[in-house]
């Protein structure tokens, strides 16, 4: 039975025996190529003449059933923002019904019962699916920081005429069937410029595209004929780290032979991916009541469907934000990550603003909420950061930072970098740190203190997060390059020259760039107490920041080599204080 022929045989089945023209409607076939293929499966003894099915097309049917489902939904979903911060986007209401559980009817009504949800971000508010369904849960405890590929290397096993589903996909018909003939994947009519699908002229897939390829929808099928080679493929890829950021598609399109796409219009399946698409998809979406639209529409005065252009920024070690369009302009809003309520105390973040605003240190909020942390500020055009390996660069940024201490503003909370780090290690709930020498770390740091009070020469407003990333260069309206400082969560009182130590540690410093930094910033006048006490505070952020790794790793956040060489910093630095103090006579200790 070749492709055209199934087609036919299959909708025969799924709607029942129509007339050859509507058989063409619904296949997008001509109705030449229809009507040859009902000959094929009349002479096959498939169907009789009037279209009904006969016993060797009853037999074909059972050889053909589909086994089982899968449906990948443990991603966070970020182009879902603001939507995920409260829901996986495979649990949204899309007209009056549960995404995930459309799909799971529709499976049902096909037939199949044995679904498997690979899960992860949010997992637990799939739980009820058990009961309500009989799914079977798998999580993918990497989902934070491994694409799908890693979801279906999971559940390969599993892999045998079996769908395998996207969770933010609704089909205004039933896409499953009690007959699969071959594999497929299915794919849009729609052309998009890039990121889609590359067909033949067999409609077969042959890879991604560049211009001018299909749209990807994302479910498929996979018989048991390309299972075992799609497994393979999988589990090659998943083994290489390289490949962490893979979709499972990558393992779809080595398959030999080619997998058959399944074209869809844009009508029949859409992607629920974004915010926006869930919006002028169904305007009725219990979803679309967000808080953070709400301010904004508050903020500006609009309606919500004002509000336009929202894109996810790439996810931040403590918050995530979107950029959004609204009266013509663009700007960013940032809500709070996981865990941010016990770090950041947001009433002394917005006592920094109100201290600095006006003054050309920072980007002034338009609003900000000293209660939840949300913040929405102008978006910046052609922004880079601060590049630590180049001098022109360094001497800008620590010019900035230097006038910005020379300020010696004053508010009425401190940062406590030895506080925090005893805070940070609270938070672990009891459990030791993962470092097997923590213990002698910890004490070599906090023997630093005695030293580094007595040291400090002046206290006031620090940045406290003064890293190469939040150092931004931007092109005022006149097209003049400008910089400043952005996120000032951490800021408190504290001896300035912690700034220093911060940049360094995140710019992966050595001890002579360290040095070279503290010449810029000095002007080449450091005085040797103070070097020494700079190499102190690296020791000491570094255990801080070690500290705070260990807490979010607890949350499912991972920071990879960063948590690494922060633990790093905190014994080598102690080491050179202590070596570099011996050497001029100081007393650290």
């Amino acid at each position: 039975m070749n492709r055209y022929d199934a087609d036919v045989f299959t909708s025969i089945v799924k709607y029942g025996a129509d007339n050859q023209r509507a058989i063409a409607s619904r296949t997008g076939l001509s109705l030449g190529v229809v009507n040859r293929s009902l000959k094929d499966l009349k002479d096959s003894g498939y169907i009789s003449d009037d279209l009904k099915i006969l016993k060797p097309g009853k037999e074909l049917l059972d050889s053909r059933k589909p086994n089982n489902a899968v449906i990948l939904a443990a991603g966070f979903g970020m182009r879902m923002v603001p939507i995920n911060m409260e829901i996986p986007k495979a649990l949204i209401q899309v007209k009056g019904q549960c995404l995930i559980e459309r799909q799971i009817e529709q499976l049902h009504e096909a037939g199949i019962k044995d679904i498997t949800i690979v899960v992860g971000f949010l997992k637990e508010q799939f739980e009820y699916l058990m009961d309500k369904y009989g799914v079977d849960l798998v999580v993918n405890a990497d989902y934070s920081s491994k694409n799908n590929l890693h979801s279906v290397n999971k559940i390969i096993k599993k892999i045998n005429n079996t769908y395998i589903i996207p969770c933010d996909i609704w089909c205004r018909e039933n896409p499953f069937s009690t007959f699969e003939p071959y594999s497929w994947y299915m794919v849009s009519e729609e052309k998009i410029r890039n990121g889609g699908i590359k067909l033949n002229r067999q409609l077969e897939i042959t890879g991604k595209g560049e211009a001018d390829s299909n749209k990807m929808i994302g479910i498929s099928y996979i018989d048991s004929k390309d299972a075992a080679q799609l497994s393979d493929n999988v589990k090659k890829l998943a083994a290489d780290p390289a490949n962490d950021s893979l979709f499972w598609e990558a393992a779809l399109f080595d398959l030999d032979p080619k997998v058959n796409a399944k074209i869809a219009s844009p009508s029949e399946a859409v992607e629920i991916n974004t915010y926006e698409q869930l919006r002028e998809f169904d305007r009725d979406s219990d979803q679309l009541r967000s808080d953070a639209i709400d301010v904004i529409a508050n903020c500006f005065g609009v309606d919500h469907s004002e509000v336009k252009d929202i894109e996810i920024l790439k996810k931040g070690m403590t918050n995530r934000s979107f950029i959004f369009t609204c009266k013509d302009n663009r700007y960013i809003m940032r809500i709070p990550g996981e865990g941010t309520d016990v770090l950041i105390d947001r009433e002394h973040e917005a006592q920094v603003y109100h201290m600095i605003s006006g003054k050309g240190f920072c980007d002034d909020p338009v609003y900000i909420n000293p209660k939840n942390g949300y913040k929405i500020t102008k978006f910046l055009n052609d922004v880079r950061s601060l590049d630590p390996e180049d001098d022109n660069d360094l001497e800008r940024g620590m010019k900035l930072l230097k006038s910005f201490h020379d300020q010696e503003i004053k508010v009425d909370h401190d940062f406590d970098i030895f506080g925090q780090i005893e805070f940070y290690q609270t938070l672990w709930n009891g459990h030791d740190s993962a470092y097997k020498d923590y213990v002698v770390t910890h004490e070599n740091v906090l023997s630093l203190r005695g030293f580094v009070e007595k040291a400090c020469e002046k206290r006031c407003l620090t940045h406290i997060d003064a890293v190469p990333d939040n150092f931004l260069f931007y092109n005022d309206e006149n097209g003049q390059e400008q910089l400043q400082l952005t996120d000032w969560e951490y800021s408190g009182m504290q001896d300035p020259h912690v700034d220093l130590a911060m940049f360094s540690i995140y710019s992966f410093y050595t001890k002579d760039e360290v040095d070279h930094l503290i010449d810029i910033y000095f002007g080449g006048k450091c005085p040797d107490v103070t070097r020494i006490k700079i190499y102190c505070y690296v020791a000491v952020c570094g255990l801080l920041w070690s500290n705070w790794c260990e807490f979010k790793r607890a949350l499912g956040v991972e920071f990879g080599e960063y948590s690494l060489k922060q633990y790093r910093y905190a014994k080598e630095f102690y080491r050179i204080a202590v070596e570099e103090a011996e050497k001029r006579g100081i007393c650290i200790k």
